[in-house]
Parts: C-alpha cells; sequence; structure tokens
C-alpha cells in the first residue's frame, strides 16, 4: 500500500548501467515510435472506395482499402494504424508505406513549401522507404508514390495534381486518382471544373466518400447551395465516421438548414465521442473532435439552445489536455473558449462572463482582447457604467490607439448611449457596422469567433427606437451572413408588428418559431415572441427538406458532450502474489504507470521522479501504482526497485497493459505508459509511447484540476 518517500540511492547503481537506453522504442526507427500501436479492427461504415495494390498477402488489401477510405474523410490517426498492420503482415508492401505519408502530407499542409522535421520527419521517413520500393510494384502504383514524392520536394499541390493528371490520363478509369484530383485542385480550377471532376468519380461509384467530401470543400467557401445533394449523400456513405457526418454541417449551416445542421454536427459528435470511448482516446487525440463541438455549439446557438451551447462550450475547456499540443489545431480549450465566448455575449450572460473562473480566458493577446470586451458589455447590461467606463479604457489600451476594431467601437457605442450620449454612440456603432462590412467572410467557413452580426445589433437598436425601415434594412443584410438566424427573424416579426404590416409580421414569427422551436423557453426573446405572437404556427423556409433537431433523438448513438470514461479493469498481483483490483483504491485517484522492467533506465529514472514527489500526490488524495511484466517475487527481489517505495504490481501476461493500450501490437512488445484515474474509477489523462512521461508537474496541475471537478 502507500508507502512514504525515501531516498532513491541506488538508481545510478551497476545495474542499470549496462541496461538497453531504448525499450519500449521501434526497432523498426522513430517513425514507428508515434502512431496508433494497437492492432486496427474492420470498422463498419467507412465507405467504399477499393484501391487495388500489389502485396504478398491477400489479407492486405483489406485493410489497405480501410485506411484509403479513412484517408478520404481525413481521420487519418485511423488510417495510419490500418497501414501499420499492411506492414504487419506485408513488411515490403511498398504502398502500404505510401499510405502512412499520406497520413502526414494532407490536404491542409501540401503547399506549406517546407516541412520540418520535428513533425514531419516521420512522415518524410514513411515516403522515403516508399520511394525505395517503388520498383516492386506496379506501374500504376509507381506513379502514385512519385506523385507523392515530387510534391513534398516541391512542396505544392500543384505539382501533385500535375502528376495526378498523368496517372488519369494513362488510366481513365482510375476513379481513386480522380477523386484525390477533385480534392487537391480545390482552388486551383475553377469550381465547376472541379465539380466535374467529382462527377466523373460518382459516376462511377455514386457513393465514393472522397468525392463527396471534395464537392463539399469545393463548394463550402462560395455557393454552399450547390453542395447540397454531396452533402445529404455524404454522412449515409460512411456514417461510421464522424467527419463524414460533420462536413454536411458546414453546408447546411451556411444555407439557413440550422436543423439539419445541428444533426449532422451533433451525430458526429456522438459518433467520435462513442470510438473515443471504445478505443480508450481523449479528446485531444482526436484532431477534429473540438473543432465539431464548437460548431455544434455554434449552430446550438442558432437555434436558441443556449444551455445546451454553453455546457457543451464547458466540457471542452475541462477536457483532457496534453501539454504538449496546447495551440495546435483542435485544441480543446481555445475551441471551448471560441465557444463559451460566444454564446455568454449573444445571451447577455453577465454573471457567468464576470464570476472568476467560469471562462478560461486565453492569456495570449486576443484573450486578453475578448476577456475586456465581454466584461466591458457585461458591466454595460448590469448599468455598472463606472466599472464598464474603466474596462473600455483597458480594451482600447489593449487594442492600441490606431486599431480600436469593431468590438471597441461596439463597445464605446453602448456605453456612450447608456451615458446619454446618443449622437456619439451611434457613430461608434455605425463605425463598427463598417467594420463588419469589410471582414464579412468571418461567416463564410468555420464557426466564427464573433458571437453576433453587428447588423443584427443595429437592427435590434434601430427596432427599439422605432425607425422601422432602418431596421428592417439591417436585419436583411444580417440574414445574408447568417440565413434564417432566429435573432433577425424575430426582430423582423416585431417590427413588421410594430409597423402595423401583420402579414409579414406572422410570416416572420411563424420562421422564427420553426427555427427556435426547441430554444430555451426564459430566453427573453422567446419570451417577447409568446407574447406577441401566441399562436404563431411554425414555418420551414429553407432550401430542402430537413428533419427537426431534437437531441433526445440521437442519444441511441451516445453523448454529446465528453465526460471521463471508466477504466477497463485492471487484475494484478502485488508483490506478495495477492490478487489487486482498481476498485480496491476507490474513492481515491490513481496514478497508473506501466513500465518495463527494472532494468530500463527511463522507466527507474520516471519512479525515481516520482518517488521525489511523493508528498505532493498524496495531498491530491492520488496513490500511484507502478505495474510491471516482472513476476511479484522478480519485483519484491529488485534491489533497484525496492529504494522507490511506491506500490508495485505484476501484469506478468501483459493482460492489463493490453486493455489499458500499453502493448504495442506490431511489434510485441511493452510500451510505457502514465495515466490519472479518478476517485470514481474513470480514466482523465494518458500518455503512452517509447518514452515514460517524466512532466510530474504537469501530473500534479492535472491533479488539482481534476479534484476541483
Amino acid at each position: 500500500m502507500v508507502n512514504k518517500a525515501l531516498c532513491f540511492l541506488l538508481l545510478l547503481g551497476p545495474a542499470l548501467s549496462l541496461a538497453d537506453d531504448e525499450p519500449g522504442h521501434s526497432s523498426h526507427g522513430s517513425a514507428f515510435d508515434s502512431g496508433m500501436r494497437l492492432k486496427p479492427w474492420l470498422i463498419p461504415g467507412v465507405g467504399n472506395s477499393p484501391f487495388p495494390i500489389s502485396t504478398k498477402n491477400k489479407e492486405v488489401q483489406q485493410w489497405f482499402d480501410q485506411g484509403n477510405a479513412l484517408l478520404h474523410s481525413f481521420w487519418f490517426e485511423e488510417a495510419e494504424r490500418s497501414f501499420r498492420w499492411c506492414l504487419k503482415l506485408d513488411p515490403e508492401c511498398g504502398m502500404a508505406y505510401w499510405g502512412l505519408a499520406r497520413c502526414g502530407f494532407t490536404w491542409f499542409n501540401l503547399d506549406n513549401g517546407t516541412f520540418n522535421d520535428k513533425e514531419f520527419g516521420r512522415y518524410k521517413t514513411f515516403l522515403k522507404e516508399a520511394v525505395k520500393r517503388k520498383d516492386s510494384v506496379t506501374d500504376r502504383e509507381r506513379m502514385y508514390i512519385e506523385a507523392l514524392d515530387a510534391a513534398v520536394a516541391k512542396g505544392g499541390a500543384a505539382t501533385y495534381t500535375a502528376h495526378l493528371k498523368d496517372i488519369i490520363a494513362k488510366y481513365p478509369d482510375d476513379v481513386e486518382a480522380k477523386a484525390l484530383m477533385a480534392l487537391f485542385s480545390i482552388g486551383r480550377i475553377s469550381q465547376d471544373e472541379d465539380e466535374n471532376i467529382v462527377q466523373q468519380v460518382l459516376g462511377k461509384n455514386p457513393m465514393h466518400p472522397g468525392a463527396l467530401h471534395a464537392s463539399i470543400h469545393n463548394w463550402d467557401e462560395n455557393s454552399p447551395l450547390k453542395a447540397m445533394k454531396s452533402s445529404q449523400l455524404y454522412g449515409l456513405s460512411a456514417p461510421g465516421v464522424g467527419h463524414a457526418l460533420h462536413m454536411p454541417g458546414h453546408i447546411f449551416s451556411k444555407i439557413g438548414m440550422w436543423h439539419e445542421a445541428a444533426i449532422a454536427m451533433d451525430s458526429a459528435t456522438r459518433t467520435e465521442l462513442k470510438y473515443m470511448n471504445d478505443r480508450l482516446a481523449l479528446p485531444f487525440e482526436t484532431w477534429n473532435f473540438s473543432h465539431n463541438r464548437n460548431y455544434l455549439c455554434y449552430i446550438q446557438e442558432e437555434l436558441g439552445m443556449a444551455k445546451v451551447s454553453i455546457k457543451g462550450a464547458r466540457d471542452l475547456i475541462t477536457a483532457p489536455r496534453e501539454p504538449e499540443q496546447v495551440g495546435r489545431r483542435g485544441d480543446e480549450v481555445s475551441q471551448g473558449m471560441r465557444a463559451l465566448y460566444r454564446s455568454m455575449l449573444k445571451f447577455h450572460r453577465s454573471k457567468e462572463i464576470l464570476t472568476p473562473g467560469f471562462a478560461e480566458w486565453d492569456g495570449g493577446d486576443q484573450g486578453k482582447k475578448n476577456q475586456l470586451f465581454a466584461e466591458t458589455m457585461a458591466y454595460i447590461w448590469l448599468k455598472d457604467l463606472d466599472k464598464a467606463s474603466a474596462q473600455l479604457l483597458k480594451l482600447k489600451d489593449a487594442y492600441g490607439k490606431d486599431n480600436h476594431g469593431m468590438n471597441v467601437n461596439l463597445a464605446e457605442g453602448y456605453l456612450l448611449i447608456a451615458q446619454g450620449k446618443i449622437d456619439e454612440g451611434e457613430k461608434a456603432l455605425i463605425r463598427a457596422d463598417d467594420e463588419e462590412k469589410k471582414h464579412h467572410s468571418e461567416y463564410a467557413n468555420d464557426p466564427p469567433n464573433q458571437p453576433w452580426s453587428v447588423a443584427r445589433l443595429m437592427g435590434d437598436y434601430y427596432r427599439e427606437k422605432g425607425f422601422a425601415s432602418t431596421a428592417i434594412a439591417y436585419y436583411e443584410r444580417a440574414l445574408t451572413y447568417e440565413p434564417n438566424d432566429g435573432f433577425s427573424l424575430g426582430g423582423l416579426a416585431l417590427v413588421y408588428a410594430a409597423k402595423g404590416d401583420m402579414d409579414k409580421a406572422n410570416k416572420y414569427a411563424g420562421q422564427f418559431a420553426y427555427e427556435w422551436s426547441n430554444a430555451d423557453a426564459d430566453l427573453p426573446l422567446v419570451q417577447k415572441m409568446k407574447a406577441r405572437f401566441p399562436n404563431a404556427k411554425p414555418i420551414a423556409e429553407t432550401p430542402g427538406p430537413e428533419r427537426v433537431y431534437r437531441p433526445e433523438d440521437l442519444n441511441h448513438i451516445g453523448p454529446s458532450n465528453w465526460e471521463p470514461y471508466m477504466a477497463p479493469k485492471l487484475e494484478v498481483k502485488n508483490v506478495d502474489g495477492k490478487a489487486v483490483k482498481l476498485s480496491d483504491y476507490k474513492g481515491k485517484n490513481v496514478l497508473l504507470i506501466f513500465f518495463l522492467n527494472d532494468a530500463c533506465v527511463h522507466c527507474v529514472g520516471q519512479l525515481k521522479s516520482i518517488n521525489d514527489r511523493y508528498k505532493d500526490f498524496q495531498d491530491q488524495n492520488a496513490i500511484v501504482l507502478g505495474v510491471c511484466s516482472q513476476s511479484p517475487k522478480s519485483i519484491k527481489e529488485s534491489p533497484t526497485l525496492n529504494p522507490v517505495k511506491l506500490t508495485y504490481l505484476s501484469d506478468t501476461n501483459h493482460e492489463n497493459a493490453r486493455r489499458y493500450a500499453s502493448y504495442d501490437d506490431f511489434e510485441e512488445i511493452e510500451l510505457h505508459s502514465t495515466i490519472l484515474i479518478d476517485k470514481e474509477g474513470k480514466i482523465r489523462w494518458k500518455r503512452t509511447g517509447g518514452d515514460p512521461f517524466t512532466n510530474i508537474d504537469f501530473l500534479i496541475k492535472e491533479l488539482k484540476r481534476i479534484n476541483k471537478t
């Protein structure tokens, strides 16, 4: 059981001096030390996109086809797992190496120009191995390998598409080359030309996931309505892939089909969470999850579902964090704060904005600006104008004298109006509106960072002042930014009613009733609309048919917000040979360490570092369990381990290591794992790989976060 920390005097003893310096690392080199290290499984619903390759093992083809289908939907992590299993079965499979390289050289980065070794070194290695084997594959496969090699060497998708054209010219029936051509040509040829390539693929395979995906991206930022058919089909073509369910939501939200967009994004979120829970993956290990949840928050905002939107944002913020990946694409905290910032401002949540700790403001420049703007607006809404004035001065200082920007003008405008300086305030609001006109592309792609359309705010302002025509003009412009925006529809209904034009008032009231059919009942706009239009009948004015979003209808998929999942069972023996289970430690946080053995220098170093800080772990109600495959007797008698008085446990057959994803199925070797389990037996953080995790300060910090929730 728990022992007090003792001095570790034998760490540098002779037993360790002869130890292997690289246990837990791949024998194939550092390129294989990262990524998935458990065997793949056949994932249902990934889409049909067969890609025949040369291989000495027939089973390889099914795994390659799965990896290729996953690449079409940007599921790079799982695609890599499938390709690695191809190499397990056929170590000389050149196209498996090509697939591994494509997991790193993607549509997102092929135009980067220079690929640094820290981020792309392993993918360069994979590509180099593919090139080594290009003479052992078919002519068609060789051309694929050479196409990617040339693109990486010259740093461009233009080079890639030029080589893909050569493949298509020589093999005109190759739909895979055409699907890649459609994706990587986006922005390089006209949208109509690109769609023509898509249709050539769909003519051969009407449900090709890559072609449908490319079509959506082709039209996403410009003419999204033209991608409606592809959006209706993509999720059906690959229902088991979160991103295939996610991308249609881009299109549906841009064309004002908010209910269908919510169904798409919520289904995607739940599908990804189900995968994560089944495979012991955490949010930071699935690149699209946090972006997807942020997008769902935005769509829920547009449906007047403030409470679930705010909950989703806060669940992202409190999710586990990977210390070396904060700030990357899809970072959970930044995505969660984007969503929370939008929701708190959009729904005037003054109390939450001003409550310390409710939000986790980014300490960077933009985070400081967002916090000051939100606090200024909150004080204005609370009519605490002195504090609002003080915060506005700080906000102006943060932006600088020559760059006040849209939000500074908004805050200043509303404050001046609240102070009775109407003319000056209106001029500031108009300046904010002019700024928005310059940056209306904010609404063109991913969910906007801005909580509202300034045009909609201007519509509200002039409606409340009684200037109906001006308000209507602003609301109509706001609807060009966000079609079927509930705030603008409700505003138009109220302003037309004030004008006495009840035909138009009832029309907009009906549209509002439809869009906000599941909105929070306590929202001021909902209450105002119910009072003014008590018998409004919902009217769906959308470009295509859509289902009404009811979150409970999707419960069969799983939850839509991340929650810690239960740790797998732990059935081990202590040093005296007695059975031990994880439940024996219920009520305590557990730091579970899978280490290799007492001959691993790195493992013993990690254990010593933890031992030196054992008091800190005890202060956080945590016990440290060290698990390895040595026998109980061997552990007990080990002169290397005994000076470190942690709780050691034996897992002789690696059964527990496998359950906790701490075993490499590709090379059948043990891995280092560090896992935080809370007092309810749920996993809250983990790291597995060729090296043990030694950032003890981070572990203590995470335990403190766990204890607060």
